[in-house]
């Protein structure tokens, strides 16, 4: 019972950073969808 309520507090040290790395990684992935859906149009056309 004790291993499982052991959870390491990553949200309560330091929020920012993660909400900061999570949105990096979307933005990072919309311009990577919005790059390949531009070179597929282009090629396509």
């Amino acid at each position: 019972m004790s291993a499982a309520k052991r959870k390491p507090p990553v949200m309560k040290t330091k929020p920012k950073e993660e909400v900061n790395k999570k949105a990096l990684i979307w933005i990072g992935s919309i311009a990577a969808v919005v790059v390949v859906a531009v070179a597929v149009l282009l090629i396509v056309s």
